[in-house]
């Protein structure tokens, strides 16, 4: 039976979720906090490393209503939003919505369709809602993409637009197991099985008082100054091309403030927004153009190196 708490809850998810995706409890925390503080995810890794799991893990523990679309390059807009047909019986066109009315979708390898197909999230992702054939379509609530993304040196994928990765809160990668997790992973059962028995820890109405608990997170005045430093180096430095905007700001802020309620604060430390920090601009950074061989990684290590704590 899981705890009454919500706190308990939270904790249950993530320990559900783990013995699921062995040995990945922070990939596990950053995407829950993501969710957390009502953003789109971004998982980017190589065939076989679990993406598609952890999202349907994440649906199936918060109690969501799933759907999971294969991107393709032959995947048209109307097979994600669905279309009018015309019924005979009715004489008059009927609206058949497609699989983008469910509460959390997994898009998977979504740098496999067109730029086309790609940009009818766009949206959905940013309004919660579909425009068809001019009418607008409010989508479920809660609403979530978890993309998952082949490295782009694959055969077969298209460059998401940068308007598109801004849309995701945030991007992480899950990377191999390590030697501990990978022999568990062996030995242990099928990951689908287990998905299968894995009971309900939340509905999303217990969801949604999360959220809410996440927007009360108190956040000082210094830790602001923190994460307004942050943004301008970003900006002024002439290290990187256009900085970090607005949104990238408060995304920030949404991201450290879930972190902290899932480790039982009620207010955000500077380590907090460092922590989400790389999940949430490294795909927002690019170089300058003296710097165009450095990684996501080596940005967001310049930009928490530049920029001094707090005191």
């Amino acid at each position: 039976m899981v705890a009454a708490t919500l706190d308990d809850r939270l904790d249950w998810v993530v320990r559900q979720v783990g013995s699921i995706i062995l040995g990945k409890e922070r990939a596990i925390r950053l995407a829950l906090s993501c969710l957390l503080a009502k953003g789109h995810l971004l998982i980017e890794d190589l065939p076989g490393m679990g993406k598609t799991t952890l999202a349907h893990a994440l649906a199936q523990c918060l109690g969501l209503h799933y759907q999971r679309i294969q991107f393709t390059s032959d995947l048209l807009p109307a097979d994600i939003l669905g279309a009018a047909v015309y019924e005979r019986q009715r004489e008059t066109f009927v609206f058949h919505p497609g699989p983008i009315f469910a509460q959390l979708i997994l898009a998977d390898e979504i740098n496999r369709a067109t730029p086309k197909t790609q940009s009818a999230l766009l949206e959905a992702m940013e309004e919660g809602q579909v425009t068809i054939e001019g009418e607008t379509r409010k989508l479920p609530e809660p609403f979530f993409v978890i993309a998952t993304q082949n490295p782009a040196y694959q055969i077969g994928t298209f460059p998401l637009p940068e308007s598109q990765l801004d849309r995701f809160l945030m991007r992480i990668e899950l990377g191999y197991p390590d030697v501990k997790a990978e022999r568990l992973l062996l030995e242990g059962e099928d990951r689908r099985e287990a998905l299968v028995r894995m009971p309900v820890g939340m509905t999303p109405a217990q969801l949604h008082e999360a959220q809410a608990q996440v927007a009360g997170i108190h956040v000082a005045p210094l830790l602001l100054d923190y994460l307004q430093a942050l943004l301008a180096f970003s900006r002024e430095s002439g290290r990187f091309r256009g900085g970090l905007s607005p949104r990238a700001g408060l995304a920030l802020l949404r991201a450290a403030r879930a972190w902290a309620l899932l480790h039982r604060r009620t207010h955000v430390l500077p380590e907090d927004l460092q922590a989400v920090l790389p999940a949430v601009v490294g795909h927002r950074l690019h170089p300058g153009d003296d710097h165009l061989e450095q990684s996501a990684a080596d940005l967001v290590g310049q930009l928490l190196n530049a920029v001094l704590l707090p005191i």
